[in-house]
């Protein structure tokens, strides 16, 4: 498997970014250690997580960093893992937030609970549209300064503050952000696509997308309307069971069908065949469904596989 450098930086992932909301949530702390140590020995070395996962279950979150911190401690592999983690999303106890004062402290709460000195990519996870640029990044360069975070990037920025924050870093010197993660998938592709995509290539940024398979939906699991209420995020996605998400999933059936791979796999390949895709997000809660995540790296679509699939999946 061909490893990949996230732009600006010096740091090598393998092209697969496993999602950590799941840890403490749908898996708990033994079924969790049991994922990570499949995933890395498939490989693999890039986990995502935030400070706040996962929040709607005990109001604060923090259960998935102190299983990955713990996991990590016990297996002393701390050198060999990339560890992005996130601020600025809210909680039971407080809103959005970017100010300085809360990410001085929330990085502070998410080493600790990663039982590391250092996180490799911290994102700005939600932008609270009220703490000035400035602050946000002057904030940053005092953890990266300070060594607490390597790098930095961003997640949900409106592109007008995604823009300003560039020409902030680079008119004081403060650290850009290396990264963009976007909700971006073979169905829904329109915002990523006209108003992101520019911004990801004017400033030389690594996408990581996140819910990849949109919840599910692009493993080919609904297939009727009743399927939809047979799980607990089926309802939320139940909308795009439209003519175009039906075109979508016969599409995804038609590709795998000739390459004998899953729906799934397709349409992490197609995220990875993208030239402006690093690496996508996706979550597992067991061994097949990692097994489906690491063929993806591995099946190259050709021409026709993307024509079809692009042209069942447009807006």
């Amino acid at each position: 498997m061909k490893k990949v450098i996230i732009k600006n930086t010096d740091i090598e992932i393998a092209p697969v970014n496993f999602g950590g909301n799941v840890f403490g949530w749908t898996l708990d702390e033994q079924q969790s250690f049991d994922i990570l140590d499949r995933f890395v020995d498939g490989g693999f070395n890039f986990v995502d997580t935030a400070d706040t996962y996962s929040w709607w279950v005990n109001g604060v979150g923090g259960q998935s960093e102190t299983i990955i911190g713990k996991w990590m401690k016990e297996r002393g592999n701390r050198d060999r893992m990339v560890i992005a983690t996130k601020v600025g999303s809210e909680t039971k106890e407080h809103g959005f937030d970017i100010s300085r004062k809360h990410i001085l402290k929330s990085v502070d709460e998410s080493l600790k609970r990663l039982q590391t000195d250092y996180i490799d990519l911290y994102y700005t996870h939600f932008d609270d549209n009220v703490t000035p640029v400035e602050e946000t990044l002057e904030a940053y360069q005092e953890i990266v300064k300070a060594g607490k975070v390597r790098y930095i990037a961003a997640s949900n920025v409106s592109p007008e503050r995604l823009t300003e924050s560039f020409e902030v870093s680079e008119k004081n010197g403060y650290p850009k952000y290396v990264a963009l993660q976007p909700h971006y998938n073979l169905l829904v592709r329109e915002k990523f696509e006209k108003e992101y995509a520019p911004l990801v290539e004017k400033f030389g940024l690594s996408v990581f997308t996140y819910w990849s398979l949109e919840a599910g939906f692009l493993t080919g699991k609904y297939r009727t309307e009743e399927d939809f209420s047979k799980t607990a995020r089926g309802e939320g996605i139940r909308k795009y069971f439209d003519a175009r998400g039906k075109a979508v999933l016969a599409a995804l059936d038609k590709v795998a069908e000739k390459h004998h791979t899953t729906p799934a796999t397709v349409s992490l390949a197609w995220l990875l065949a993208h030239p402006l895709v690093t690496a996508p997000i996706v979550s597992a809660t067991s061994a097949h469904q990692l097994e489906t995540i690491f063929a993806a790296p591995e099946l190259k679509l050709d021409e026709q596989d993307l024509d079809l699939l692009n042209e069942a999946g447009k807006y």
